[in-house]
């Protein structure tokens, strides 16, 4: 098979990574890719945002089944061009991938379907948002509607912080057009999950857990970033809800979008808080998570391409996932300055020495070579993954290898893995 992957964050490059292991792909070609998918793929210049030239490319080289790593294009309605040209691709489709495009969709089906979210309201105007910021108790959460890279979600502890956000938002645009309208909801405490489900419209088959780190700095300060680091499982997440999420959540997510006429294909990745053994929802992704799939990856003993193609082609029920026992950790190195200005074209070195350590993975995100030279490229620059017996030793090894590579200004969090360490005391 021809593979192509669309997309150039470690996402990606794990993807290109457990593509790469199947027996049954000859040939995968990355669009725009990275240092590290060009070691495994053929990388080649196009915008992820340019879908006539996208579905070209797969036209020509005869792709057999094309892979979008993210929410952009997906939202775009690739999905739909390439159907259009019976191209095989994995993901939604434009009307299906509206629960990222538009939190405000979503909030309003997960109330038709009696799915557990937080309480909320919806508003146009930033002078009638700022009015009802009188009447409700802090802290809540003010969102963008529209998609903000990650970084529309703002947690507002007084009212003034909360006037802050709704200007940033709908008054400066600081992410354009998505901040059109805001969603203000109740702010729910207690600690996120990340459930990843396969689906073909019909059937779904979960992935294990895992959770991210969203905020900049340890102990989860700061600001929002696209993701700090990873771990799998989360152990907030036993085997009752797992059961419970599938029934509750996921399944009538599937389902309600099915009798709305959005056959939903793809990756659902359902942003959960857990609190007294209960999830609720806090948003939909409808692809992999960033960095949440480099760790779950690195666990899946299975090939990847025979799940990708069922749920394509609606058999999914035939299918079965081997996992591994043991637990992986991705922590992100970052640029100096992200998630606001960066500076780029910083050498990296120590990757290769960090690559030869037992159970560990380097994925690229932010990375390209110049003048021979391995460079800083963007916010987030690497995903350092490690396998272990559990989720200590995994921390311990994937700091080992975050320890040997270095570039001017690197950062990255030092209490990564570390929330679920409480699960393990004896």
């Amino acid at each position: 098979m021809r593979i192509l992957i669309v997309g150039s964050g470690g996402r990606e490059h794990a993807l290109a990574w457990k593509i790469a292991q199947s027996q049954k792909v000859s040939k995968i070609y990355c669009v725009p890719g990275n240092a590290g998918t060009r070691e495994l793929t053929e990388n080649i210049d196009i915008s992820v945002d340019d879908i006539h030239g996208l579905r070209e490319f797969a036209e020509k080289k005869k792709i057999d089944l094309t892979v979008i790593g993210p929410e952009f294009p997906l939202t775009m309605g690739i999905v739909d061009e390439f159907q259009k040209s019976g191209l095989r691709i994995f993901g939604p489709d434009k009307k299906a991938a509206e629960v990222e495009g538009s939190k405000i969709y979503t909030k309003n089906l997960l109330k038709k379907y009696n799915i557990r979210t937080a309480e909320s309201e919806i508003f146009s105007s930033p002078l009638e948002a700022k009015n009802y910021l009188k009447q409700i108790k802090t802290p809540f959460v003010v969102k963008a509607d529209g998609l903000a890279a990650g970084k529309g979600v703002m947690i507002c502890k007084t009212p003034e912080e909360g006037r802050e956000a709704i200007s940033l938002i709908m008054e400066k645009k600081i992410f354009g057009d998505a901040g059109n309208s805001v969603i203000i909801e109740e702010f729910l405490s207690g600690e996120e999950a990340s459930f990843l489900i396969f689906t073909d419209g019909e059937n779904i088959l979960p992935m294990v857990t895992s959770q991210d780190h969203k905020p900049i700095y340890d102990d989860d300060k700061g600001p929002n970033t696209g993701g700090m680091g990873a771990y799998s499982p989360a152990p907030i997440v036993n085997d009752s809800l797992f059961e419970n999420i599938v029934r509750e959540i996921m399944l009538p997510t599937i389902k309600g979008l099915a009798s709305e006429g959005r056959t939903y294909k793809g990756v659902l990745y359902g942003g959960l808080m857990i609190s007294n053994n209960q999830a609720k929802v806090l948003e939909f992704n409808v692809r992999f998570g960033d960095p949440e799939a480099q760790p779950i990856l690195v666990r899946m003993k299975s090939d990847l391409v025979p799940i990708l193609e069922a749920a394509v082609d609606g058999n999914l029920d035939k299918i079965n996932i081997e996992w591994s026992d043991q637990a992986s950790v991705c922590v992100v190195m970052s640029s100096k300055g992200y998630p606001g200005s960066y500076e780029k074209g910083k050498e990296i070195k120590g990757i290769e020495e960090a690559s030869r350590l037992k159970d560990v993975v380097i994925f690229h995100a932010g990375t390209a070579y110049q003048n021979n030279q391995l460079v800083n490229n963007g916010g987030r620059v690497l995903g350092v993954t490690a396998l272990g017996d559990d989720i200590e030793d995994a921390i311990q090894k994937a700091y080992e290898a975050v320890k040997m590579i270095e570039w001017e200004g690197v950062h990255y969090r030092k209490d990564i893995g570390k929330k679920a360490l409480k699960y393990y005391k004896k």
